[in-house]
């Protein structure tokens, strides 16, 4: 269905400047407001656990639901931002994102609740998406890395203090508070994008593949409840192989990409695999995959870890990892303007060392280790990821043809929920192995907690080499024609 919103009318330079950052800082608001609600439910399940009568394997689903319709409808966002104008996908976000979290207020039991943040995630998996297209298109080269260094507090600060929100609310408030407090905040950024928002593309009729939609929700949905069933199992299997579900994605998938190959040469595809042509491109692509292995990994483990072994309460551990994430949030936009003047390579390979460094003084901590070798540690790793983001981002879809930016955008956020999935299914599952060998040798659940620990994050520091070795590889995206 076409949208019917018109182009917008030519205006004077100034007054286009003016529109542009009006767009963009309301996309940026939302957008954070949105993503935001990633990582908020992980502190919270023990409190859910308790209230709604359900074991840890059921509140899981809470995340688990979100990544998995986040990977299902982010392929779709490429068709639709080329379809359909810039302020009726904004208001369909932000309307799927309110009503997800009025459901998730009012839900009386589990399963209503698994429902609003499924409606949630809807909304949230168009806004990533429809941000850097739109940032992409009226953002000329010269100036991307500053208003990228912007949006990566979005895509970096957000998730990193979901947890810290969340210890705070749960402090003193029932855990419906956790959407009650949000919901102004959506409807807010509702009312004022009907207001406000001008469209700034041109939506071009497009044909939407119905045979690809499935095949996308069953390839990448597949694929992330193949690794979340791993984390969530332990790494043991139940009535069906853990390795069943992926084996079966992995086919949807070959048979996924084999038909946008196909599309894509009638213009028709519903995630064009082309922008993997882009050396630039695929490399920032493994790099933001392998950084948000080592964030979600990195966002379960240290609470576990705080909580169980060193004995802290919810809101302290939250606490505990503001600096990290607030660091993030004031270094993106010097990140940005020194991606402008110095390119990507130099920033990248300092922060994939940092990020490295980091997870290694990770597996040092042990039960004795103090509050401040923790925030040590995570101060290093959120210093490097810092450094990683916003050159990434930009690097990588500044090297596309305008025609498939929002393609672009829609594989690196796919990217994004399946990897940060990847990363909670492998550290999961290795701590949890790990805690029940320990705890089967006679170690109290402390000790097997901090080896279990240990060991995961051994892995995830052995990944963050290859990261640094990937890093040689970014270079500066190639000069794009004005836009």
């Amino acid at each position: 269905m076409q949208s019917t919103d018109m182009p917008p009318a030519a205006a004077a330079p100034g007054d286009d400047a003016a529109r542009n950052r009006l767009v963009i800082g309301l996309l940026m608001i939302s957008t954070f407001a949105v993503i935001l609600n990633e990582t908020v439910m992980g502190v919270a399940l023990p409190r859910l656990m308790h209230d709604l009568g359900i074991t840890a394997s059921q509140g899981q689903w809470l995340t688990t639901a979100f990544l998995l319709t986040m990977a299902v409808v982010i392929p779709i966002t490429g068709f639709l931002i080329q379809g359909q104008s810039t302020r009726f996908v904004f208001i369909l976000a932000m309307s799927l994102f309110s009503t997800g979290t009025l459901l998730c207020a009012l839900a009386p039991g589990l399963g209503m609740l698994i429902l609003g943040r499924i409606v949630q995630a809807s909304g949230t998996a168009i806004m990533m998406p429809l941000l850097m297209t739109t940032v992409m298109t009226l953002v000329p080269p010269e100036s991307r890395g500053k208003t990228m260094g912007n949006i990566s507090i979005v895509i970096s600060v957000a998730p990193a203090i979901g947890p810290t929100i969340s210890g705070l609310v749960l402090e003193v408030l029932s855990w419906r508070w956790l959407f009650i407090v949000m919901l102004p905040v959506g409807l807010a950024a509702l009312s004022l994008g009907a207001a406000k928002m001008v469209n700034v593309t041109t939506p071009r009729k497009v044909r939407l593949d119905l045979l690809s939609v499935p095949m996308a929700a069953l390839g990448f949905g597949g694929l992330v409840y193949g690794l979340s069933a791993i984390g969530e199992g332990h790494g043991k299997g139940g009535p069906l192989p853990l390795w069943l579900p992926l084996a079966g994605a992995a086919v949807v998938l070959a048979l996924f990409v084999a038909r946008q190959l196909i599309l894509a040469r009638q213009d028709r595809a519903l995630l064009d695999l082309r922008t993997f042509r882009v050396k630039v491109f695929t490399v920032a692509v493994i790099m933001m995959g392998l950084a948000m292995m080592a964030l979600f990994g990195m966002i379960i483990l240290l609470p576990i870890y705080m909580q169980t072994v060193m004995g802290l309460s919810t809101l302290h551990a939250g606490l505990l990892l503001l600096p990290g994430g607030l660091l993030m949030g004031v270094m993106s936009p010097l990140v940005g303007r020194l991606f402008d003047r110095f390119g990507a390579r130099k920033l990248v390979i300092p922060g994939a060392i940092a990020v490295s460094i980091g997870l290694w003084l990770m597996t040092l901590l042990g039960t004795s280790s103090s509050m401040w070798m923790v925030l040590a540690a995570h101060v290093i790793f959120s210093f490097g990821l810092a450094f990683l983001f916003t050159p990434l981002f930009t690097s990588g879809l500044g090297s596309l043809p305008k025609d498939l930016y929002s393609h672009g955008s829609a594989t690196l956020g796919t990217i994004q929920q399946v990897a940060g999935a990847a990363g909670i299914a492998l550290f999961v599952s290795v701590m949890s192995i790990r805690i029940g060998q320990s705890m089967a040798e006679g170690a109290p659940l402390t000790e097997a907690t901090a080896d279990g620990l240990h060991l995961a994050l051994t892995y995830g520091a052995v990944i963050s080499l290859l990261m640094i070795v990937a890093g040689f590889f970014v270079r500066r995206p190639p000069a794009q024609p004005p836009v």
